[in-house]
């Protein structure tokens, strides 16, 4: 087990002086805190002695039925029974590879991918192996590669993770084609999908999609949260799973922490049957929307020639290809001085790739904030250019590595 990336990052970016473009914290200010305080007091007072009790391995079954309720905004009809409550969809990732993996077991992963699901995986000793991506999402017939080597060396992959709304880093969304596709290559193969869909709901532009799972149910396990479209304290989660994977993640899950929090539960259950929530979850797209604007406009009328970048339709994250002979890890000191932080893009591959990439999010700053951010990173991409121009090469080769003084950031 290694520390993340991300994690490696907040100390530094919660200093007063630091523009933080890195982690994906979601704005819980726009949050209706009053409502939800009452709420919170209500529980408390009408069913305290439950609320304040163990709970069900499985999670609050009317909790779930909510849940079966949001998925159905993209297209998934399901049973709240095959609906399981998790510690946040991070605990429902850790459970899935618990369940499936042992030592050795192949598992297939975008390129990049979410840094905490690499770590995840890692730690049940998974051998990843990346499948790539572009601004239409995974590449099918890269999908379809991956699966036919492993078939030539007598291998088969436990599943293949995705992340198909808003990608997390890299902010792409798998077109509707390309779903089937994807769909069609993993059914002939026998192959498992996991669809880890935290940002589906944030969408900026276009049309929603339907989740993989509305079109697979037998052949998808979904995996979605609360923490982006309500509040990340209240850490619920949930997976939908077909009956005999469900009751392996319950017995899973007993294993690892017995039951769930039954207050929060009853909190966030409360909140959907009495508040707006879609509402709600407009109003979120309105602000991030605005963010979002404010980043893709500071990027396209500052940053220097060579730099791409990736332009979302929803979620949370940009991803910014740097021009050839930079490093986005060995920069990120320099970067800091600065006072502007990012998350370097080596963090999101298994393999030794990202050194041009880094990731922003622009979720959390204000879009003044969002705007000198972008201002003070071409300041340092500047530098870097520079340096590179003046001396030749990369300039990693003294600081990129796992060993490297990188910032004390989440």
């Amino acid at each position: 087990m290694v520390a993340s990336e991300v994690r490696a990052l907040f100390a530094v970016a919660s200093r007063p002086e630091i523009v933080s473009l890195a982690g994906g914290m979601p704005n819980v200010g726009a949050l209706p805190l009053d409502d939800i305080g009452e709420i919170v007091q209500r529980v408390v007072a009408d069913q305290g002695t439950v609320a304040l009790q163990y709970g069900s391995a499985q999670g609050d079954p009317v909790l779930r039925e909510h849940i079966c309720e949001v998925m159905r905004l993209e297209g998934i009809e399901a049973d709240s029974d095959d609906v399981m409550v998790t510690v946040g969809s991070q605990q429902a990732l850790d459970l899935v590879t618990r369940v499936f993996i042992n030592p050795g077991d192949v598992v297939l992963a975008e390129a990049p991918t979410y840094v905490t699901a690499i770590n995840t995986f890692a730690a049940f000793q998974a051998d990843i192996r990346h499948v790539a991506i572009d601004e239409d999402g995974v590449i099918p017939e890269a999908l379809e590669e991956a699966l036919a080597n492993l078939a030539a060396a007598g291998r088969r992959a436990k599943f293949f993770y995705t992340v198909p709304n808003f990608h997390n880093p890299a902010g792409v969304t798998l077109s509707a084609e390309r779903r089937q596709r994807v769909l069609e290559v993993c059914q002939r193969y026998g192959l498992l999908v996991l669809e880890d869909n935290p940002y589906g709901l944030l969408r900026y532009e276009g049309e929603p999609l339907r989740a993989l799972r509305a079109d697979a149910p037998d052949n998808v396990i979904y995996l979605g949260s609360f923490s982006k479209t309500l509040s990340p304290g209240f850490r619920i989660g949930w997976a939908l799973a077909p009956p005999a994977v469900r009751d392996k993640l319950v017995l899973a899950a007993e294993s690892a922490m017995l039951s769930h929090s039954t207050f929060n539960q009853m909190v966030v259950r409360q909140y959907l049957a009495s508040h707006p929530w879609r509402e709600q979850i407009k109003d979120f797209n309105e602000m991030y929307r605005e963010r979002r604007d404010s980043m893709l406009s500071s990027l396209e009328s500052l940053m220097p020639a060579g730099c791409s970048w990736t332009v979302p339709q929803g979620g949370f994250f940009v991803w910014v290809t740097l021009p050839e002979g930079l490093d986005a890890k060995a920069m990120l000191p320099r970067a800091v001085t600065e006072r502007v932080a990012y998350v370097p893009g080596t963090g999101f591959y298994a393999t030794d790739e990202g050194h041009r990439c880094m990731r922003l999010s622009f979720c959390y700053p204000t879009s003044d904030q969002i705007r000198e951010g972008v201002r003070r990173l071409v300041s340092a991409i500047e530098n870097e250019i520079a340096l590179r121009d003046t001396f030749g090469g990369a300039t990693s080769s003294t600081t990129a590595g796992p060993d490297a003084p990188t910032p004390d950031l989440p």
